[in-house]
């Protein structure tokens, strides 16, 4: 228990440098860009483009500005109003989008390790032969398409074609579907390749033999022992893969007009919107750095043989 709480202050500490590090190089770096929040297409009188650098800090020196979004973020957890939606501030941009953005990564996860790990179990006990090569052929085609391309032809199909989904929106379970499928896709390609390769490996270990040839049964060595050991390329897998929905959504969160992080991520690097941007950065970081540490600590728990460092 102290090793734990030893690695988990590491791990919360390194989260904290992390953070830090990635708002100081953020800031300094949205402030070389050409423009600002504050720039348009249309001429601005002077008068009322300075009195607005006054009411947001902008006529300030860059380092002041720095060391007082460093300090309101410290103590008050609060990155200030956004540029362009006057009428909220990013920590309710960022509340209101969030529940969305989780909730398609996550089932858009789950699709991901249904699909990739049954798939890499059924090929893995059908080794050379012809279910193990449709899957695998499925999985290769699913690494190599990007997931604009699945939301295009699945739109054709189940919007166009036959039309059981909406198209786009944000409402009841039906507008989650689509784009929760085109998000785990790709991802359920890569767990079924790992998954297979992970089941081959533990398959062909002695331990394996010597329970057949006790008497188990079969059902019981796949599920009750094999599948443990053969996941734990999946449980490595997880930490790049949770990164990559989180990322993917943007494009498609944009695609299916979903009102989460990603739409507004992409709102704020358009309009140069300094605060709503850096916050969806933080948040981004803070969800990968958090997920990589439940993975490392799903590693152990899968192999007890593997201690916590870090």
């Amino acid at each position: 228990m102290r090793h734990f709480l030893g690695f988990l202050l590491r791990r919360v500490a390194w989260l904290l440098a992390t953070l830090w590090l990635v708002f100081t190089i953020s800031f300094f770096l949205m402030r070389m860009i050409p423009g600002g929040p504050l720039s348009s297409d249309q001429a601005t009188h002077p008068l009322i483009l300075e009195r607005l650098e006054a009411k947001f800090g902008l006529a300030d020196p860059v380092a002041t500005q720095y060391w007082r979004t460093l300090k309101d973020l410290v103590l008050r957890f609060d990155f200030g109003p956004s540029f362009k939606l006057l009428d909220y501030s990013v920590n309710e941009i960022l509340a209101q989008g969030l529940p969305r953005s989780l909730a398609l990564g996550a089932v858009a996860l789950l699709i991901a390790l249904l699909l990739g790990v049954t798939a890499g179990v059924v090929s893995a006990l059908r080794r050379g032969g012809f279910l193990d090569r449709a899957l695998m052929l499925a999985a290769t085609i699913g690494i190599a398409l990007p997931n604009f391309v699945i939301a295009s032809i699945l739109i054709l199909i189940f919007v166009i074609e036959v039309p059981l989904l909406p198209a786009a929106g944000w409402g009841g379970y039906r507008y989650l579907i689509l784009p929760a499928v085109c998000l785990g896709l790709p991802f359920a390609a890569y767990i079924a390749r790992l998954t297979r390769t992970g089941m081959l490996d533990v398959l062909g270990q002695d331990w394996i033999r010597t329970a057949r040839a006790k008497g188990l049964k079969e059902q019981r060595i796949i599920f009750g022992h094999a599948l443990r050991g053969g996941l734990l390329p999946v449980a490595s897998y997880l930490g790049p893969a949770v990164a990559g929905i989180l990322t993917g959504s943007l494009v498609i969160e944009k695609i299916f007009a979903i009102p989460g992080i990603g739409t507004y991520f992409v709102q704020s690097a358009l309009n140069r919107d300094y605060t709503l941007s850096m916050g969806c950065v933080l948040l981004y970081t803070a969800l990968v750095s958090s997920m990589n540490l439940l993975v490392d600590i799903s590693y152990t728990v899968l192999d007890p043989r593997v201690e916590l460092d870090g």
